[in-house]
């Protein structure tokens, strides 16, 4: 990763460093990046085409039963309308901000809505990288379980793509652009060498941030097209995240100290990002709509007394507890993560 770049982008908001990526030649010079060099090679299975991992031979069998259509599963007649509350308003942090701003229950009804097309954008984003990473896990994967489990998501990956980018263009109206803090990421992704790291950092990381963040929408939610798009995309996070946790048990079983540690602090490093840009891609997306201020709005929630609780839910809903479980959060890293909010010993997750 280009430590360079993050520092660049970075600036104190108190005593919390923020990643806030905001000039347009750099954001525009990563979103036009479409074309990323990612070397890879093709790892054939040792012509042995049994099943030598048990678990994961039954992660792909259950990945087979539970294929949906996004075309015919769901009812895309229901409708989505901004003159309706969309969700609870523990789903979104605009409609919280421009109620205590003053402003009327229509327009918190418009930028929850708002708040809903840019979460699913960015999910649809990612859901694009996964689609085009599990492809090279099908290459680069030693074992058949592996290879034949990592084709099974394509076809999943390649559904969320679909299902996500017909809901937020056809019922929320817009697809907003991929943000520039994610897709360094998925480009760091995408880019990273060997099918270790790769399941690390896709299967591992983002999928277990991805079944955290459906969590919390599906629970939400108050609409019915909605809530059984999340409720079927999380059911297939869940099984990535849950093959992300079996395939890196093997590896960090035979991994060496010197390799425990890159694995570690390279997981830190990818999830710190994430979590050091505290939506402000997003406020400065939306908030010229509404005359907030994302600086002021930043500063304001990391005030919080209770910030650190409430910022680690999502983190320790899945990702954390299994990167705990696969001692990659040690005694040596541990602190770091209290201390940027992203783990606290309130556990309500769902590690697998």
């Amino acid at each position: 990763m280009s430590m360079k770049f993050l520092a660049e982008n970075r600036r104190k908001i108190g005593d919390f460093e923020v990643l806030d990526i905001v000039d347009q030649e750099q954001i525009d010079g990563l979103r036009n990046k479409l074309t990323v060099e990612a070397p890879t090679t093709v790892r054939w299975n040792d012509w042995d085409y049994g099943s030598n991992v048990t678990e994961l031979r039954a992660l792909y069998e259950k990945g087979k039963l539970n294929q949906w259509n996004s075309t015919t599963d769901l009812d895309w007649d229901i409708p989505v309308s901004k003159d309706e509350w969309f969700g609870k308003m523990e789903m979104s942090l605009l409609a919280n901000l421009l109620k205590l701003m003053g402003k009327d229950e229509k327009e918190q009804k418009v930028a929850m809505l708002d708040e809903i097309a840019f979460t699913c954008s960015q999910l649809l984003h990612g859901e694009q990288a996964a689609l085009q990473l599990c492809g090279q896990l099908t290459s680069l994967c030693p074992t058949t379980d592996e290879k034949l489990y990592a084709a099974n998501q394509v076809a999943d990956e390649a559904r969320h793509v679909e299902a996500f980018a017909r809901f937020a263009s056809d019922k929320c109206g817009e697809i907003f652009p991929v943000t520039p803090t994610l897709k360094f990421l998925l480009d760091e992704l995408l880019t990273v060498e060997g099918h270790k790291m790769k399941t690390l950092g896709m299967q591992t990381l983002f999928e277990g941030m991805a079944v955290g963040i459906m969590d919390m929408l599906r629970s939400n939610s108050k609409n019915a097209l909605f809530t059984e798009l999340i409720r079927k995309a999380e059911q297939d996070e869940s099984r990535h995240a849950a093959f992300g946790v079996l395939s890196m048990r093997r590896v960090v079983a035979e991994a060496t100290e010197e390799e425990m540690h890159e694995m570690e602090d390279w997981a830190f490093a990818v999830l710190e990002a994430l979590n050091a840009n505290q939506q402000l891609d997003m406020l400065r997306v939306l908030g010229p709509r509404y005359d907030i201020d994302p600086d002021t709005i930043a500063q304001t929630i990391l005030a919080m007394p209770q910030w650190a609780e409430l910022n680690s839910t999502i983190y320790m809903h899945t990702v954390v507890p299994n990167l705990q479980r696969l001692g990659l959060i040690t005694e040596r890293t541990e602190q770091k993560w209290r201390d940027r909010g992203m783990l606290s010993d309130n556990r309500g997750g769902q590690a697998s």
